[in-house]
């Protein structure tokens, strides 16, 4: 994927997908974001993300599972097996967890966002934090 005057543009695709322009895509932090205290499942990601985002941003199941084959395909996150604690839960869950890889993304991506809130707080388009 290249991108011309902000605009993806498809081309082959690569592993790097999960990788927007400005860094990691939407879905991609959020999901990487659900995923690093616990391993979860699809829809327990969608839930997390709905607590925490609300009405500001919803991941729908499309969304999600077409990101997560991605970030699978690019070693950011993995298969596991259920918790303990998720005994019960449906044997056709699949549960995901983040990789060494995935967390070292998922920190990048939160240093580069709080570098932008720095520098909206210093122009005022944000309120001192």
């Amino acid at each position: 994927m290249i991108y011309i005057l902000g605009y993806k543009v498809m081309t082959k695709k690569k592993k790097t997908e999960h990788v927007d322009q400005g860094g990691l895509s939407r879905p991609a932090f959020h999901i990487l974001l659900a995923l690093v205290d616990a391993p979860k499942h699809g829809y327990a990601i969608m839930q997390e993300v709905d607590e925490r985002a609300g009405s500001r941003y919803r991941l729908w199941p499309a969304t999600l599972y077409t990101a997560i084959k991605r970030m699978l395909a690019a070693g950011v996150i993995e298969e596991t097996r259920a918790p303990n604690e998720a005994a019960g839960e449906d044997p056709r869950r699949r549960f995901y967890r983040l990789t060494r890889r995935g967390r070292g993304e998922l920190a990048q991506e939160a240093s580069r966002l709080e570098a932008l809130l720095e520098v909206a707080r210093e122009k005022k388009v944000l309120p001192a934090g």
